[in-house]
């Protein structure tokens, strides 16, 4: 980790940060995300904090924190913390209520779902600035003809099925979204093992794409 040097005695640091004043993402009254970094708060060490509202069935979308691990701790309503480990090739899925907790490492996919209206959310990262890579900018901006010819997809299709993203989701579903949402039960978590053969080495993902935010 690195060693922050701060400056006490300067009369610009800053101490206290109305989160309100910076909002990261808003989808509606009842779903946005505001955030905290070391530009909101100066004095931050390796720190920073997204403050998550959300509706039920709306989702925090996959992505990745390539710099950072993600504590999640649920405020109020209830949610359930998924991610993939790339170790196991096993997908978790974490519910947690109010004054409970999920670790997501770094690196690791992952996603939110609340399963309750009015859900608040902290996530708190291990880095003064978080970065992401979103699953919708994945999808629409790798090229279709890679997608089809790796795996042994119909291109028209492919490009029909992912048309509707246009732009970086991060709470999904969009607004104007139509189709049918999956009911998601806050029960006991589980396990869900890769079905195909485990391979021994694991594949590193070398991120390309930074979008830390403003």
């Amino acid at each position: 980790m690195a060693v922050l040097y701060i400056d006490y005695q300067s009369p610009n640091n800053q101490y206290m940060y109305d989160l309100r004043n910076n909002q990261l993402f808003k989808r509606d009254n009842q779903n946005y995300i505001n955030a905290l970094g070391r530009d909101q708060l100066n004095t931050l060490g390796n720190v920073s904090m997204l403050d998550i509202f959300l509706s039920k069935e709306k989702y925090v979308e996959p992505h990745i924190h390539q710099n950072a691990s993600e504590l999640v701790y649920c405020v109020s309503g209830s949610a359930v913390v998924s991610f993939i480990n790339p170790f196991t090739n096993e997908l978790k899925n974490i519910p947690i209520k109010p004054g409970q907790v999920a670790n997501v490492p770094q690196g690791f996919w992952h996603y939110e779902v609340a399963t309750d209206d009015n859900t608040h959310l902290l996530a708190i990262f291990d880095a003064p600035y978080p970065q992401a890579i979103y699953g919708s900018d994945i999808l629409r901006l790798t090229p279709s003809k890679v997608m089809s010819d790796n795996y042994c997809l119909d291109q028209d299709k492919w490009e029909e099925a992912i048309s509707p993203i246009t732009n970086t989701v991060i709470i999904g579903p969009s607004a104007d979204c139509q189709r049918h949402t999956t009911q998601y039960h806050n029960t006991q978590h589980y396990y869900q093992p890769n079905s195909q053969t485990q391979h021994t080495q694991q594949k590193q993902f070398h991120p390309i794409q930074y979008q830390p935010y403003d």
